[in-house]
């Protein structure tokens, strides 16, 4: 090993204040990962004022959780909420790691993959949420999309979006999930690719990329391609 690897650097990520489980496979659940991952709540951003609301109230907040995170020593910042894109040039502008707000910044490139006729579906939590500016924050305005949102389904509904209980049935969650994906893909067979806007899909990505037969691109693929550039080896070492 040389003085300029780095095998063991850490992703910072900036969370909502929820309280439901989280469970394997969802960022917020270090067990997802094979490196060192550090959370950092921001209090009183809750799913209804991040997602429902865009609340500009809580840049601030997030811009210092940010830099509290840089100044614990990550080498990269991300988050557990992909409508925070909304904030995507101001909290990379205030740290000197990289910051990566949302799955969607993955979008141009995943639409540049694909055959000119193809669109990218992509999945979010509330789709009357998504508006051009989130999408304009990440240079994806002009990418032929289709949407669908989980706010129609019971559980995700009252466990994500609501915060009416803590107590989360993954396995109702699951079934909510494809059922979704399933209807997106069915309804629109241009679309050539999947982007979980939702980092609380994330755990069922498996599952969708199963029924759909389509590439899955999330939060976790980003982080993970992000921690994997920090981390550079020789090609041939152990």
């Amino acid at each position: 090993m040389t003085g300029t690897e780095r095998p063991d650097v850490a992703i910072g990520v900036l969370c909502l204040d929820t309280a439901f489980t989280k469970i394997h496979g969802h960022i917020r659940n270090p067990a997802t990962f094979g490196f060192p991952v550090a959370y950092k709540v921001v209090p009183g951003a809750t799913a209804e004022r991040v997602v429902s609301q865009a609340d500009p109230a809580l840049l601030e907040p997030f811009i210092s959780a940010a830099r509290e995170l840089e100044q614990d020593g990550v080498a990269a910042i991300t988050s557990a909420c992909g409508f925070l894109v909304l904030f995507q040039r101001e909290l990379a502008g205030s740290v000197s790691v990289p910051l990566f707000s949302s799955s969607l910044i993955q979008l141009p490139m995943v639409h540049r993959m694909l055959r000119p006729d193809q669109k990218v579906g992509l999945l979010v939590a509330r789709e009357q949420s998504l508006t051009r500016r989130h999408l304009a924050a990440v240079g994806a305005e002009s990418v032929p999309i289709r949407v669908a949102g989980m706010d129609g389904q019971p559980e995700f509904r009252e466990v994500i979006l609501e915060a009416r209980r803590a107590d989360l049935d993954a396995g109702r969650l699951g079934q909510e999930v494809l059922r979704v994906a399933a209807g997106l893909v069915r309804g629109n067979p241009d679309i050539g690719a999947l982007v979980l806007e939702c980092t609380d899909l994330v755990p069922f990505a498996h599952a969708i990329q199963a029924r759909v037969g389509l590439p899955v691109f999330d939060i976790v693929t980003l982080t993970e391609m992000v921690h994997q550039t920090l981390t550079r080896r020789p090609y041939g070492s152990a």
